[in-house]
């Protein structure tokens, strides 16, 4: 029996997303066997629309992600609703436990679990993420542009996204909430100061809502900020747990553990590659795509390559 022959998937891409979604797509294409694990839990689920993708600015992520099953499809890409619950090296390929108890074994495996963004506990903060409470101005700030806006901060580096939204609109206050002033350089004092940003001391006690829109932020000593737009940086949380238990090295950055991996994502380890927010923190949804790109067309390189290989010792 070939090496080919002997796993029942080529690859398999555990997560649905831009990433998962655009390897599955290239290797379905280059007749692979491949199937996609998905749990249905994107990142950008909150928001009702994605920008700076090209031809598809203003698109719903839903309606992204139908389309992108629609067209895998085509090329006899299966895609199962289910998660990935476990993984381990079956020789020189995979095997994948899935939570609804199937097993799946492949010669390749890509992981593009992406993250989650734990927002600062803040009352009324999560239940407006994704429409006038935001994290990213190449995401939002056309659409919030010229607005009343505020920036609450979650670390000192919060400065870089205040300084940032001026961009977009001139009237913005910088809510330290929970961080000191003395934790602000001279040099963030002063860039702030020439962007015409008003810093806030004080922590932020809870959002103001009226008619279902943001009407303001309120300080813990009870004054109100009134503000329609309100930018945070949420905590990135990688979904990393198999690159860890399948060996994979990692990487600590301000954002969170990354694997180590080469310009087409490859990890350490052979035949493991990821793509998407499961290989760094930013990567937008049309950055995400082109990963899983390159990914698909780096991994049927070396499955075409290896199978030369042995032929040719045969």
């Amino acid at each position: 029996m070939t090496e080919n022959n002997r796993y029942a998937y080529e690859v398999v891409v555990v997560g649905g997303g831009a990433a998962g979604l655009s390897a599955a797509l290239v290797l379905g294409r280059a007749r692979r066997r491949t199937l996609v694990v998905d749990a249905g839990e994107p990142r950008n689920a909150p928001s009702a629309h994605m920008q700076g993708y090209l031809s598809r600015d203003g698109m719903s992520p839903a309606e992204f992600l139908a389309a992108g099953r629609a067209e895998i499809a085509r090329y006899g890409v299966e895609l199962v609703r289910d998660r990935v619950v476990d993984a381990d090296r079956d020789g020189k390929g995979f095997t994948a436990r899935l939570a609804g108890g199937r097993t799946v074994r492949a010669r390749q495996l890509v992981i593009a679990t992406g993250l989650t963004d734990e927002l600062p506990e803040v009352p009324g903060l999560a239940d407006r993420f994704g429409r006038d409470v935001v994290h990213c101005p190449y995401c939002h700030g056309w659409e919030a542009r010229d607005l009343p806006t505020g920036v609450l901060a979650t670390s000192p580096l919060s400065v870089h996204q205040a300084l940032m939204v001026t961009q977009w609109t001139k009237d913005v206050r910088f809510f330290l909430h929970q961080v000191s002033e003395s934790e602000l350089t001279d040099g963030d004092l002063r860039r702030l100061a020439a962007a015409g940003v008003a810093v806030v001391p004080g922590e932020v006690a809870e959002l103001v809502v009226t008619g279902d829109r943001l009407a303001g932020v309120r300080l813990a000593d009870g004054t109100v900020h009134d503000r329609e737009v309100l930018y945070t940086a949420p905590r990135a949380v990688p979904r990393n747990d198999l690159l860890v238990r399948l060996g994979a090295e990692l990487r600590e950055t301000p954002f969170g553990s990354y694997p180590v991996i080469d310009e087409r994502g490859l990890t350490t380890v052979p035949g493991l590659w990821t793509a998407g927010n499961a290989s760094g923190f930013a990567e937008q949804v049309i950055n995400a795509a082109s990963r899983g790109y390159r990914a698909g067309a780096a991994i049927n390189g070396e499955l075409l390559m290896a199978d030369l290989d042995a032929a040719v010792r045969r």
